[in-house]
C-alpha cells in the first residue's frame, strides 16, 4: 500500500495521541536506517550526516550512533544552528558520543573506504523551495557526490523533493538510496523523481498502520518481506521433472546470444530443465554458444514447438522478423502453456493487434521496455503506472514494464500494481531483459503464478546487478547482462532474509 505524507502524519499522530513514545519511534527507524546502510556496505567508512532541525535530523542522529558504534567514522554537518533542534532531536544529539562538531566537512585526500552521505535534512512534511542553510547543506551533498564517489542516503525522503507530486525543488537532494519509513510514500514512485530517489528502501515500522481508508491500495512497493511467503522451499525429494522444462524460442542469426542469455537466466533461475528451440540455419551457432546445461532443439518450422513437452515457454530474445511471423503469432495467441512474451515477439504484437491475447487459453507475461511499449500502445499516454495498466487491461495479460522503477501491472483488478525497489544504472546494458525473460520463465515453469514469478523476477534481477556491484566486482560502467545470472543465488538467499 502507497501512502501520501498527510496519511502517514496521521497515522503517526494517533499512535502517539495513544500513548507511543515519539522516542521509541525515532529510535526504531534509526536502527532500521543503520542496519540499511551496513546492508549496502558492509565494510565501514567514513559517514557523513546533514541534521536538520526536525525529527528526521533525530532519525539521522540515532543511525549514525549505531553506525559508529560498528565502526564507522562520522561527521556531523548541521544546516543551522545546533540550538535550534527540537527537544527530542537535541536529546538525541547529546546521545551520540561525537568527537567534534564542524561546520564544514573533513575528508581525507585518500580516500578508499566508502564515503556515506546520510540526509537527514527534511522529512515528508516539509513544503516548498529549500530554505538557508538547508539549499547549501542539500548543495553540498550533491557536490560531495559528484567529486568525491559519495554515496548519498535519503531518510524517508530526498530534502527538496515534493513527498506529495514527486517534483523536485532547486537544489534537491539527489540521493543513491532512499530509505522510506513505515510505508512508500505517493511522491517517492512518481515517474519524475527516480533520479533523486535511486534506489527504495522500505524501513518496516509495524506499529505505524494505515487509518481506515486511507493509502493507494492499488499499488505496492516490491521488497523481500512482501515476496516472502512467494518464494518457498523445495522438498528433499524435489527433482529436475518437478522444476518446470522451460523452452526458449529465439536466438536467430546475428542474435543468438539473446537467447543463451536467456537460457542462463533460466537455469539459474531454478528451472529443472531448459532447451532452446533452434531453427535450421541458427541450430550450429546456438549450440557451439550454449553451456553444457542447456540443451538446444533444432526444428524446422515453430509449430513443432506444440508438440514438444514444455511447462512454460519464452518468446522474443534474438527472434527477428521472418518467414516465421506467422507461427510465432500463432504461438502467442494459441498455445495452451504460459508465456513470457519478450523483444522481437512483442513487436510482432504491435504490428498486428496484441488485444488479440485476450483470447489465450493460459497466462501471458509482457515484458516491454518503454519503446516497446510506445509501440504496443501509441495512443495510450500518462505515467508508466497507468500506460503499463491499461496494456495489462487490453490484453487480459500481466505486463512488466521495464525501467529504472519497474512496473508490473495485472488484468486482475484486485491485484495491486507493483513497483520494484532493487536495481542501479548498471543495468542499462544490452541483454539484461533476455536475462529477466529467462529468469521469470523459470519461475513460471516451477510453478509460481505469472505476477508473482514477474515480482519475484523483477526484484532478483534488480538484487543481482546490486551485489555485482557492491561486492566490487564491477562498475556500473562495466555491468554485463551475462553478470547478473550469476549473483542469482545470492540475490535468492537475500531474498530469504527478508533484505531490503
Amino acid at each position: 500500500m502507497i501512502l501520501n505524507p498527510e496519511e502517514i502524519a496521521e497515522a503517526e499522530n494517533q499512535l502517539i495521541e495513544g500513548g507511543l513514545s515519539p522516542e521509541m519511534l525515532m529510535d526504531d527507524a534509526g536502527l532500521g536506517i543503520a542496519r540499511a546502510v551496513s546492508q549496502f556496505f558492509s565494510n565501514p567508512g567514513t559517514l557523513i550526516v546533514f541534521v536538520g532541525n526536525g525529527h528526521n535530523g533525530g532519525d539521522a542522529l540515532v543511525a549514525a550512533k549505531h553506525l559508529k558504534k560498528n565502526g564507522w567514522i562520522t561527521q556531523l554537518r548541521f544546516a543551522t544552528s545546533p540550538d535550534q533542534l527540537k527537544p527530542l532531536t537535541t536529546k538525541k544529539l547529546q546521545q551520540f558520543e561525537r568527537e567534534k562538531l564542524s561546520s564544514s566537512v573533513e575528508i581525507s585526500e585518500n580516500q578508499h573506504r566508502p564515503l556515506i552521505l546520510l540526509d537527514g535534512l527534511l522529512g515528508i512534511g516539509a513544503i516548498g523551495e529549500l530554505r538557508p542553510g538547508y539549499l547549501e547543506a542539500a548543495n553540498e551533498m550533491n557536490e560531495l557526490r559528484r567529486t568525491h564517489a559519495a554515496h548519498t542516503f535519503a531518510i524517508d525522503i530526498p530534502s527538496g523533493l515534493d513527498g506529495l507530486s514527486g517534483e523536485s525543488y532547486e537544489g534537491a537532494v539527489i540521493a543513491d538510496f532512499t530509505l522510506t519509513i513505515a510505508h512508500p510514500k505517493t511522491g517517492l514512485l512518481a515517474d519524475q523523481a527516480i533520479n533523486n530517489v535511486g534506489r527504495l528502501a522500505l524501513i518496516e515500522l509495524p506499529s505505524i498502520r494505515p487509518l481506515p481508508g486511507q493509502g493507494d491500495t492499488g499499488a505496492m512497493l516490491i521488497t523481500a518481506s512482501i515476496l516472502a511467503g512467494i518464494n518457498s522451499r523445495q522438498e528433499h525429494d524435489t527433482h529436475k521433472g518437478m522444476c518446470g522444462h522451460v523452452g526458449i524460442i529465439g536466438g536467430n542469426n546475428g542474435m543468438n546470444g539473446a537467447a543463451v542469455l536467456a537460457a542462463n537466466g533460466a537455469a539459474r533461475g531454478g528451472a529443472g530443465l531448459v532447451t532452446i528451440i533452434a531453427r535450421e540455419d541458427s541450430y550450429q551457432r546456438l549450440a557451439a554458444m550454449a553451456p553444457p546445461e542447456i540443451m538446444v532443439r533444432s526444428v524446422k518450422s515453430y509449430t513443432e514447438v506444440s508438440e514438444i513437452d514444455f511447462d512454460t515457454l519464452a518468446i522474443g530474445p534474438g527472434l527477428g522478423q521472418g518467414s516465421w511471423d506467422d507461427e510465432i503469432l500463432d504461438l502467442l495467441i494459441s498455445d495452451i502453456r504460459p508465456i513470457v512474451i519478450d523483444a522481437d515477439a512483442l513487436n510482432l504484437l504491435a504490428r498486428n493487434d496484441p488485444s488479440d491475447l485476450v483470447n489465450a487459453p493460459a497466462p501471458r507475461l509482457m515484458t516491454p521496455h518503454p519503446g516497446e511499449m510506445q509501440r504496443l500502445c501509441p495512443e495510450v499516454s500518462g505515467s508508466r503506472r497507468e500506460r503499463a495498466e491499461k496494456l495489462a487491461e487490453m490484453t487480459s495479460s500481466t505486463v512488466l514494464l521495464k525501467g529504472a522503477r519497474t512496473v508490473i501491472a495485472s488484468e486482475s483488478e484486485t491485484t495491486p500494481t507493483g513497483f520494484n525497489s532493487t536495481g542501479n544504472s548498471g543495468m542499462a546494458t544490452g541483454g539484461v531483459g533476455d536475462t529477466l525473460t529467462g529468469l521469470c520463465s523459470a519461475l513460471i515453469g516451477g510453478g509460481v503464478s505469472v505476477y508473482d514469478a514477474a515480482c519475484i523476477g523483477s526484484w532478483i534481477n534488480g538484487r543481482a546487478a546490486e551485489l555485482a556491484i557492491f561486492n566490487d566486482r564491477e562498475s556500473w560502467k562495466s555491468l554485463l547482462a551475462s553478470d547478473l545470472p550469476k549473483y542469482y543465488g545470492q540475490a535468492f538467499k537475500d531474498l530469504e532474509r527478508y533484505s531490503f
